[in-house]
């Protein structure tokens, strides 16, 4: 449905200096999907956005949207944002406070030509009543919570049937509470629309649990695009293991093979560690690779496994259902995740294993044999 090719916009610092914000930015949205931008502040996800959206003019590259061209810096076409036909929620929301919740969300329809009076009520109470507004469509905005106007701002998006929903960190105004309602609220409402919908955030756990595909952006560049699953379980970079969520690294060299090459022996810091890898590593290179706090065990007793590590509880942070365990082995300190019915006390003695399969080759990590 959305196709942005070779997309790049620079600006000049207060130096004069150019600066890429955008830099050759490639990816297809498939038409009822949620696309998600992740990056970090200043990486040129909101850049790209407000691209597709029109509000700004790329240097170079090409955006289109259900076969028509929005922007084509080759063919000289650049197609105004009240021309696109797209919907689009601001950070800030961008509501009249001076209006009824009725009459934000109308007044979209009624700067238009060819909608009767009777039209614009019918379509206006389908929206609110889509967002659970439809009650509150006398009251004045400036009398809504936080929750309740960022329904708004989405219903005033809505109600002109976009093929395009372009959503700018929406829930990032909102306490974590509601912000966590909200993400099933937005998720809700994408599928049983089937809205076509780019959304942009530095969070990685919303972009995790709303979206269908991730774009993970540094420095002005796509880093790794796919599943949210595959991004948290398989990142293809260091930075986009450090980003998504929390990880360790574990840093060796290679000792060889274990029979039949799957798996590989490593000499780390911590001690031996078998990982397992579907690209070939050569004896003697280093390398890194990822491991998630969750996967990895912890107990009390020494188990029967691959890789068992003993270190020492050096603190632990208690989350309610879970708890996390600063663990020192050698002279590394390693993060784990775990029940938080388990007595782990700081000081005590504990025994962790690695599941070979759950360590994650960095893949830009393996170095020259030495």
């Amino acid at each position: 449905m959305l196709t942005v090719s070779a997309l790049s916009k620079e600006y000049r610092n207060e130096r004069g200096q150019p600066v890429l914000a955008a830099r050759d930015v490639t990816f297809e949205v498939p038409e009822g999907e949620m696309f998600t931008l992740l990056g970090p502040s200043g990486c040129g996800k909101t850049t790209t956005l407000r691209s597709i959206a029109g509000l700004e003019r790329p240097d170079a590259g090409e955006i289109v949207a259900d076969g028509r061209t929005m922007f084509s810096s080759d063919r000289k076409i650049f197609i105004a944002p009240n021309r696109r036909g797209f919907g689009m929620v601001f950070q800030s929301y961008a509501i009249w406070p001076h209006m009824t919740v009725f009459e934000n969300v109308a007044f979209a329809l009624e700067v238009e030509r060819g909608h009767t009076r009777r039209r614009i009520r019918e379509r206006v109470m389908e929206v609110l009543a889509i967002v659970a507004l439809d009650e509150l469509a006398g009251r004045r905005a400036t009398r809504l919570s936080g929750g309740q106007q960022q329904r708004l701002a989405l219903a005033r998006a809505l109600v002109k049937a976009p093929r395009l929903l372009l959503l700018d960190e929406p829930l990032s105004n909102l306490d974590a509470k509601l912000r966590e309602r909200m993400r099933f609220e937005l998720r809700r409402l994408q599928r049983e629309l089937g809205l076509t919908t780019v959304y942009v955030t530095h969070d990685q756990s919303e972009a995790l649990a709303l979206s269908h595909q991730i774009a993970v952006m540094n420095e002005g560049r796509i880093v790794q695009v796919g599943r949210p699953r595959d991004i948290y379980s398989r990142p293809q970079s260091r930075f986009v293991a450090d980003f998504v969520g929390t990880t360790n690294f574990l840093e060796g060299r290679v000792d060889g093979p274990v029979e039949g090459g799957a798996l590989f022996r490593l000499t780390t810091p911590c001690g031996p560690l078998i990982v397992a890898s579907s690209e070939s590593l050569p004896t003697g290179a280093a390398a890194t690779f990822s491991v998630r706090p969750e996967t990895i065990g912890v107990s009390a007793t020494r188990p029967d496994a691959a890789t068992v590590w003993q270190g020492t509880v050096a603190n632990r942070a208690f989350l309610g259902d879970t708890q996390d365990l600063q663990v020192k082995v050698g002279p590394a300190v390693l993060q784990a995740r775990v029940a938080a019915s388990l007595d782990m006390d700081a000081g005590s003695i504990v025994y962790l294993t690695i599941d070979p399969a759950l360590c994650t080759l960095i893949a830009d990590s393996v170095g020259a044999t030495g």
